[in-house]
């Protein structure tokens, strides 16, 4: 049974699944998407989706907690830079992956792992959704058009 286990192990130790998510979620951070095994890109989403949250808000504080993760310098410095100013309206979900077929040598499910607003493809043919309101107008429609009935006869008592 698997009760409150959590992470997928991947089939490593602490140490070395440790410094495997944080080499690629760098190259995800430097190349925008990469292929790997299905397994490896839903770790690598769990690992990498709240390090951009964290990079949306720039503070000394969020970097020093990336950088602990990631070690890398240039990753850390383009994710604050480059990668939070696009995904900044985002309420989340930055990454998605889409599955490939089976690799040639052993038959392992491959996925391509992406952030998602760097794709162009995707995102040609979509405009931006307008905020959603939940409530209703709260004018009917029969009193709208009765006001500028009565500016009309102001307008002609004037003249």
């Amino acid at each position: 049974m698997r009760h409150g286990k959590k992470n997928n192990h991947l089939g490593r130790q602490t140490a070395h699944r440790k410094s495997m998510l944080a080499n690629m979620a760098c190259s995800l951070i430097e190349h925008k998407r990469i292929n790997t095994t299905v397994a490896k890109a839903k770790a690598l989403k769990q690992f990498v989706e709240p390090l951009v949250t964290k990079s949306k808000e720039d503070t000394t504080h969020n970097r020093r907690i990336v950088m602990s993760k990631l070690r890398q310098k240039d990753a850390v410095a383009e994710l604050f830079r480059d990668v939070a100013v696009k995904v900044g309206d985002r309420p989340g979900g930055y990454t998605r992956i889409i599955k490939l077929g089976n690799r040639l040598g052993d038959n392992a499910d491959m996925a391509m792992i992406e952030l998602v607003d760097y794709n162009e493809i995707y995102n040609l043919g979509k405009t931006k959704k307008k905020s959603t309101r939940r409530a209703g107008k709260k004018a009917p429609a029969a009193a709208t058009t009765e006001a500028p009935a009565k500016e009309v006869k102001a307008n002609d008592e004037e003249e």
